[in-house]
């Protein structure tokens, strides 16, 4: 590659981390070539008129604002600590907010956001045909298994006699060992259940396969049959693979972004070993794509909310579309403000605007990417009244009185920054004064408590495709 071929794509990879745009999409809004940067890579040169055509695209979005955080693998809220089980990380790397497990546990533990995702997602089982072998479900984003626990139990009292085959994907190990803690019990009540974990990306986790061919020959499948019949055996053999987890869910910082990534690609399967013979068209094979087919797939704040609608489309939305069987149905929920959480932050910072991106522009993008194959779908972003639910953060009534206690207090402002997605950068100031127990103690007292707004939509295959 030439110097100033090299210079160029390092202006615009430059450019697309800040923006979170793909550079496909850079390519043709800058130049009407998506194959821009694939060519430079590849030792091509560009005109010196076409190179200051780029130069001045990057500077007009520039100097328009049009920046943004990056993020590779939308891996949502996510729960990992970098100092856990991350790889190869640099003291300089970009410092992303959702690596931040404390703040992360104490939103979980206070508010009632999961149960209330998994209640949703509930209301689509009456919708949903299974077909033979099994009823199919994926979880793309399992995080600590609370909402894939409630979800199993619906599911269960609906279908108790069908054999289930559940795929969640998790990046965080300590968040793949909590929901291993949930799972004992779901084996007792449903034995006829596939369960399986895997670290792989968006792009790759329903089909249980990684895209490129040197990840796929080394694949970590770790295929893991329960003995006994009790829970408690269940759960002392699941602990017992630690170590095997450990091995298989170590991640690495991504060098552009700071992103965690896979090290080693891993799946592991779970299942009870006196259900094997039944279950024998439902377990699946090393080496097989086994994956795909979904009757449901949930998908509960997957990314970034700051992100633009084309990354989240084409890295999350789109390959979870295209991995439903006809008939199957594809829920998302995100956060989109206008309460008393977003009131709370802007209280401190005025111009807050996280949720930039809303349930109609994600459905106008996906048609886009779909393209032809978008008329297999029919897509549902409903009305305010029907798509919108509140979540609350726990409180006594004692609670929120003319005096509130400090550890009230607290959680109610890291609930409103961590689904804000307020760096610590941005905090250090404002904890420092002190000025946010003030607002705080203004909005629980406005508004007696605090509660959040999530959006949701559907997008489900026509049974007929």
């Amino acid at each position: 590659m030439s110097a100033t071929a090299e210079s160029l794509l390092k202006e615009v990879e430059a450019y697309c981390r800040n923006a979170g745009l793909a550079e496909s999409t850079f390519g043709r809004q800058a130049v009407n070539d998506g194959k821009l940067c694939a060519r430079l890579r590849a030792g091509k040169n560009v005109t010196l008129a076409t190179a200051q055509r780029i130069r001045d695209y990057i500077a007009r979005q520039t100097a328009a604002g049009n920046a943004a955080a990056p993020e590779t693998e939308p891996d949502g809220r996510q729960t990992q600590s970098p100092a856990s089980n991350m790889t190869h990380v640099t003291d300089d790397r970009p410092f992303r907010f959702y690596d931040n497990r404390q703040k992360y546990l104490a939103f979980v533990n206070t508010c009632n956001e999961k149960w209330k995702v998994a209640e949703r997602a509930t209301q689509e089982l009456t919708h949903i045909r299974p077909i033979p072998p099994a009823l199919r479900l994926f979880d793309a984003g399992v995080g600590d298994g609370t909402v894939l626990g409630h979800l199993m139990r619906a599911l269960h009292r609906r279908f108790p006699t069908i054999p289930f085959f559940i795929v969640g994907k998790e990046i965080s190990l300590e968040d793949v060992r909590l929901t291993l803690e949930k799972l004992p019990d779901r084996f007792i009540e449903h034995p006829a259940s596939v369960i399986i974990v895997t670290n792989l990306y968006y792009a790759e986790a329903p089909w249980l396969m990684p895209n490129n061919v040197a990840k796929a020959a080394a694949l970590n499948w770790i295929e893991m049959p329960l003995r006994g019949a009790s829970a408690h055996e269940f759960g002392e053999q699941l602990r017992g693979i630690d170590k095997q987890l450990v091995d298989g869910w170590q991640v690495k910082a991504n060098e552009k972004t700071g992103n965690p990534m896979y090290v080693r690609p891993s799946v592991l399967v779970m299942f009870r070993e006196d259900h094997r013979f039944l279950l024998d068209d439902v377990i699946p094979r090393r080496g097989q794509a086994a994956g795909g087919d979904y009757d449901l797939v949930l998908a509960s704040q997957p990314w970034r909310a700051r992100m633009n609608a084309d990354f989240k489309v084409k890295h999350v939305l789109s390959p979870l579309t295209r991995s439903l069987r006809p008939g199957g149905r594809l829920l998302t929920a995100q956060s989109c403000g206008a309460d008393p959480g977003l009131e709370l932050v802007r209280k401190i910072w005025p111009d807050e605007d996280p949720f930039r991106v809303g349930r109609h522009e994600l459905i106008k993008v996906l048609k886009e990417y779909l393209g032809r194959a978008a008329h297999n779908y029919n897509f549902n972003a409903g009305s305010d009244a029907k798509s919108v639910f509140e979540y609350q953060m726990h409180t006594l009534p004692t609670e929120i009185g003319e005096s509130i206690g400090t550890s009230t207090l607290f959680a109610a402002w890291n609930a409103a920054i961590y689904v804000g997605q307020i760096e610590d950068e941005r905090l250090e100031p404002v904890v420092s004064s002190g000025e946010y127990l003030d607002a705080t103690a203004d909005i629980l007292h406005k508004h007696n408590g605090i509660w959040f707004n999530d959006e949701t939509f559907v997008v489900s295959r026509k049974r007929d495709t």
